[in-house]
């Protein structure tokens, strides 16, 4: 099968199981309208000037923070007003952000959209359950990957018309390569509705270790989704420390309005602390579009990197954003970043703002912005950022039990591995979110 091809990489995605998004048929097109704005954009109830979104939701803005690694931004309400005064001491460190990061609303109705299966469990039920937004990375006990040991093939059809399938395998390569697999899926009667599922692990001489996930669906108003989730072990062409990368992506698809949202998400560790974190995330909702990019990067020494780059759009050409950059080691390092709009008729407002952090209590605070207002102080201020991340080597190295728990095939005496760690695949690399969803 492909997804157990000499080398296949997927730029996986997981999620816990969430309840199913359908429309009520008697609900019409405008109702249906409304809860896939919910599932885009819903957000706190909190006001955004100067600009005027086009989403009949408001939509939050968001605020960095230089706290745990955790999150690299919270909610906060901020409100900007012009014609106050340009000399504000702490305003240039508040750039603010109007759209929001919520996590989806799905309404279940399993039994509508795919009955589950017959009472004697001849069958796998059904896997109606679109992912959620904003929700980072799984661990993989939340995607309870049970492999089959023997080879199945076997497949049903319901007492509704709906059908069933599930098969099993296991596929061999040089190099001691073994990929063990498990598909399964699903439609309703008519083929309107249907679920597909995979699971795999693949090992080989090397040490190299992967545990993977991909599913898909689609219901009958035409609302598909797809996900994939990944986690591997192997050891570092230039370290030659074991490594640990997990990574994920996922979207939605509104089949009855132009609306939708994709996530890319990867985390990489090793066994000296160094740490890779980042996520790519685009959404649309008819008129208006958002993008999102984010970073976070330890050395393992006490060297700090952290970034965030948001910004939206809409139709009728309004366009905001908001972004900021960390750099930390022993205390001292620097903040800088700049918060934008920009007018349908072409006219911008933009503020920048930095600090340079000294590690002796002085803090260097400087910016300005379009509208005259700038500052330029030294003042005395604690320095507080987080040198290791929240989430590091030993977390992961305790949450990957069943990828630690693969058995490679025994290597004959006087076998040595390819150490070819080209052709290994990996966590995505830092690419720009696509533009629009890729089909289905």
């Amino acid at each position: 099968m492909a997804a157990c091809c000499r080398g296949f990489t997927t730029h996986v995605d997981f999620d816990r199981r969430v309840e199913l998004f359908r429309s009520p048929t008697h609900g019409g097109p405008d109702l249906r309208r409304r809860r896939w704005r919910r599932i885009l954009f819903e957000s706190n109830r909190v006001g955004f000037c100067p600009i005027t979104c086009c989403c009949s939701d408001s939509l939050v803005p968001i605020r960095r923070t230089a706290g745990s690694g955790k999150s690299v931004e919270k909610q906060e309400d901020w409100r900007f007003n012009p014609k106050k005064s340009p000399r504000r001491l702490r305003i240039q460190a508040t750039p603010a952000m109007p759209f929001a990061s919520p996590q989806s609303r799905f309404i279940s109705k399993p039994e509508k959209f795919y009955p589950r299966c017959t009472p004697r469990g001849s069958g796998p039920q059904s896997r109606d359950t679109p992912p959620k937004r904003d929700t980072g990375i799984a661990n993989e006990k939340d995607w309870g990957i049970n492999l089959v040991n023997e080879n199945v093939s076997e497949s049903g059809t319901n007492e509704d018309g709906s059908t069933w399938y599930r098969e099993s395998g296991e596929d061999l390569g040089d190099n001691g390569y073994r990929c063990r697999w498990t598909r399964m899926g699903g439609q309703s009667h008519d083929g309107y509705s249907e679920w597909k599922e995979t699971w795999w692990e693949k090992s080989d001489w090397t040490g190299y270790k992967e545990l993977g996930v991909e599913k898909s669906g689609r219901n009958v108003e035409g609302d598909s989704w797809w996900e994939t989730w990944q986690e591997v072990l192997h050891q570092d062409e230039w370290s030659n420390l074991a490594r640990i990368e997990r990574s994920a992506q996922k979207q939605a698809k509104s089949g009855t309005e132009n609306a939708g949202w994709h996530e890319k998400w990867w985390e990489k560790y090793d066994a000296k602390g160094w740490t890779e974190k980042g996520a790519h995330k685009y959404g649309r909702l008819n008129e208006q579009s958002w993008w999102e990019k984010w970073g976070e990067h330890y050395d393992g020494r006490g060297s700090v990197l952290k970034w965030t780059d948001k910004w939206a759009e809409t139709e009728l050409g309004t366009k905001w954003g908001d972004k900021w950059e960390d750099k930390f080691f022993s205390g001292i390092g620097s903040r800088q970043g700049e918060t934008w709009h920009v007018s349908p008729s072409s006219e911008r407002w933009s503020r920048t703002w930095g600090e340079e952090h000294f590690g002796n209590g002085k803090v260097h605070k400087y910016g300005k912005s379009t509208t005259g207002e700038s500052w330029d102080i030294v003042v005395d201020e604690e320095t507080y950022y987080e040198a290791e991340p929240h989430y590091g080597w030993a977390d992961v190295v305790g949450d990957s039990s069943q990828l630690l728990s693969i058995k490679a095939r025994e290597r004959p005496p006087g076998v040595y591995p390819n150490l070819d760690f080209g052709s290994t695949p990996s966590a995505p690399t830092e690419e720009e979110p696509p533009q629009e969803l890729p089909p289905q």
